[in-house]
């Protein structure tokens, strides 16, 4: 089975480049997808009625979405193929934009919406790095030099990141997605993925549910605001 992880901040059209993937896919290939969502969702409700397949969504509620996407990732692969998919996507919840959930032996893709300012690829730049390609949407409403400072923001994070422009809606310009997810990498097994990159740390007290404000009342991985690095506050 093939795994796609689709990244990328909120409104930035993933589900739009998702359902033209699964469009490209069908009906040669049986696609199963997951939804990894906070509160609420109902993309996976949305593509089940359109093109009749398998969906599944998880609300990760008071916990980090990226940290429990990657705790239920392995299910979601053992899930997918009981289901007899050839193809697993999985869409990030897209709100932690530290975080890198692509996977080795995966098509990490990161969406991005070309409205969101010419500074956002530096601000996520994590979720940019990792990724095997970039896509940027909502290229038919901005000028062909806005696109270029877009594009030159993206090199900066990552010099030879390969870069698709579309109007997702319509599906224009993604012909060289199509050729990325038609030869991305079969997965031999769950034991034989893991992360790209390193999650940011999630052990403070904060974490727990404690609401003080101020470094002084918490414990484990704290930050000052003057210092550059995290230090560690307890025994």
């Amino acid at each position: 089975m093939r795994v796609i992880v689709v990244a990328g901040p909120p409104s930035a059209g993933k589900t739009s480049v998702i359902r033209q993937i699964i469009r490209h896919l069908l009906p040669d290939e049986k696609v199963a997808y997951l939804k990894i969502d906070v509160v609420m969702a109902f993309e996976d409700e949305e593509l089940r009625e359109e093109f009749g397949i398998p969906t599944k969504k998880v609300y990760s509620g008071d916990m980090c979405p990226d940290h429990m996407g990657i705790m239920v990732t392995r299910d979601a692969i053992s899930w997918a193929e009981a289901e007899g998919a050839s193809v697993l996507i999985c869409e990030s919840a897209g709100l932690c934009l530290r975080c890198t959930p692509y996977l080795t032996g995966c098509l990490g893709i990161c969406v991005m919406s070309a409205i969101s300012g010419t500074h956002a690829p530096l601000k996520m730049a994590p979720m940019i790095g990792l990724a095997d390609t970039c896509v940027v949407t909502k290229t038919d409403l901005i000028s062909q030099a806005e696109k270029e400072v877009f594009r030159e923001s993206i090199r900066r994070v990552s010099k030879n990141m390969d870069i698709v422009e579309t109007d997702a809606i319509q599906g224009t310009g993604l012909k060289y997605l199509y050729r990325l997810v038609d030869s991305a990498p079969v997965a031999e097994s769950p034991d034989s993925l893991e992360l790209r990159g390193i999650p940011p740390l999630g052990v403070c007290t904060v974490c727990i549910g404690k609401k003080s404000i101020g470094w002084q009342n918490h414990f484990g991985v704290i930050r000052r605001l003057d210092d550059d690095d995290n230090i560690y506050n307890g025994e």
